[in-house]
Parts: structure tokens; sequence; C-alpha cells
């Protein structure tokens, strides 16, 4: 912390939270298993996914299956705590040897859900890691956005 009390940000982390109005098993279900239905189609390899499968066990994958039938990994699941916390090894749009650590928590606040990602390993990318840290600023930001969205539709039907 500064003296003015403000947080001096990690490197090497990536800190976003909010809350959804939805229960923690719902927020948890509908991340993991609706993937293919509210993720940004931008942010995608392919721009136009058939599905997109969190396989949901240690050492499961995350992968987009393509409708030309092609798979594309994201990463690889290193703990399945359903429905309080996923981690997993990172690496969409990059090779896996430069994966990063996200960890997905998933905390009930009366009836609604906070979730925390948390991503790290930034510093192990030497000078990209910090362009690569800005960039998921704004990715995760989209990818939460239309995860609000889509989960406060089913909400509301």
């Amino acid at each position: 912390m500064t003296a003015s009390g403000e947080e001096i940000p990690d490197p090497d982390r990536l800190t976003l939270s909010f809350e959804v109005a939805a229960p923690v098993d719902r927020a948890f279900r509908t991340w993991t298993t609706r993937a293919g239905i509210w993720w940004p189609r931008g942010h995608t390899v392919s721009g136009d996914p058939e599905s997109v499968v969190f396989e949901p066990y240690v050492g499961g994958r995350i992968v987009e299956r393509a409708r030309d039938n092609s798979e594309h990994v994201w990463g690889e699941i290193t703990r399945w705590d359903e429905p309080h916390r996923i981690d997993f090894r990172w690496h969409l749009f990059f090779d896996p040897s430069e994966a990063t650590s996200v960890s997905l928590t998933f905390e009930p606040i009366h009836d609604s859900t906070r979730i925390r990602i948390e991503q790290t390993g930034f510093a192990a990318l030497g000078a990209a890691g910090r362009m690569r840290r800005e960039g998921n600023i704004g990715g995760w930001s989209a990818v939460t956005g239309t995860f609000v969205e889509h989960l406060a539709a089913l909400e509301s039907s």
C-alpha cells in the first residue's frame, strides 16, 4: 500500500471480483457448463465455436470445439472443487509453455455470489508478462460482462 492507502498492483497478479444475483451452485455450473453459450465470440480461437467445455476433473481440459470439428485447448484443470473453486493453467491464444495460472472462487453472499478471478504467472513470461497482464484486464472484463448478462437473463426467465 502507498501512504495514501492505495494498493500497489502486483505485476505478477491480476485480481478481479464481481457479484452475480444467483446462488453459488448456479453461478459455478453456468461458468463451467454453459461457456459455449455466453463466452464472447471475439475471445475464442475459431470466432464461432460449437462449444466450450470445462472437463470437470483435475487434469481435464478447457477446450473450444469449433464448427469444423477442430479443437483448441485453452487450458488444463488443476483443481475442481464444485461449486466453490476451479483452478487451471490458462493459455488461450498462446503456446501451453506460456500458460499462466487462474483461480476462480465462488463465494455465497445472501442470495448472490461473489466471483473472484486471480491470475498469476506473468513474471515467468519475462518482458511479455506485463503486456499479457494488461491485455487480460480487458479480456476478463469482456468475459465477465457477458457472463453477468447471461446469468441475469437466466435468473429473470
